[in-house]
């Protein structure tokens, strides 16, 4: 059994922030992997189903961020999980947009939602960190993870929730190497050995060989009297 947790604010208000790219992420798993509707259950959103060889929780607390660990608490207890079988999925800071990073255990860096899970279930969750970037001071902290991802951030965002969802079955299962590859060929597609990235194409023939010329016969330099003579010797 695990219990995966994704972090956000509930409501339209906040439904694209940066701050709920946890919550997008499990809604994305859910989806993929045909869970039933979520339904309200321990002061969350609870849906419940398999992945791979696994049965999954899958939980968005409703309690405002800096409030999670009540709700996952609550779930924790309910399902008699421990801490190591709670998969958190979060907004990074320190992260680069796109990028991702697997980790159990360790300090919240000031993130109020893990703050909130550190007093409630203490710190020996796994976290699967989800890069959002830094806005470069830490007083535009707060505004920048309660803004909107921007539109040029569709593409990237697409990439990596369908890599995330791809790799949940394996996420699920305890391997945590292969959940990250099936992230990285989602949001990273390896070049193939010609050298065309992704596309599926093969790659253009390589062209005919060309014949070399055939060497030029050498220039006859007698003068018209002397082939004459040449000829009738």
């Amino acid at each position: 059994m695990r219990l995966f947790v994704g972090l956000g604010n509930p409501g339209p208000k906040y439904a694209r922030n940066r701050h709920n790219i946890g919550f997008m992420a499990v809604d994305r798993i859910a989806a993929d992997h045909d869970f039933p509707p979520f339904r309200g259950k321990f002061q969350g959103m609870l849906s419940e189903g398999r992945l791979g060889r696994e049965r999954v929780a899958i939980l968005k607390p409703q309690t405002f961020m800096n409030l999670s660990g009540q709700s996952v608490g609550e779930a924790l207890r309910f399902f008699k999980v421990e801490p190591a079988e709670v998969i958190v999925f979060h907004d990074e800071l320190d992260l680069a947009p796109g990028k991702l990073r697997v980790k159990t255990g360790g300090g919240h860096a000031g993130h109020n939602g893990l703050r909130s899970l550190h007093a409630h279930i203490g710190e020996g969750y796994q976290r699967v960190r989800i890069g959002i970037g830094h806005p470069g001071h830490k007083d535009r902290v707060a505004p920048w993870v309660l803004s909107d991802f921007a539109k040029a951030d569709a593409d990237w965002i697409e990439d990596l929730l369908r890599g995330i969802s791809d790799g949940a079955p394996a996420l699920a299962e305890g391997d945590a190497a292969r959940f990250q590859n099936a992230v990285a060929l989602r949001t990273a597609p390896p070049r193939s050995s010609t050298g065309t990235a992704g596309t599926g194409k093969p790659a253009d023939p390589a062209p005919a060989p060309v014949a070399a010329p055939s060497p030029e016969a050498p220039t006859d330099t007698r003068s018209t009297l002397q082939k004459l003579m040449d000829r009738f010797r």
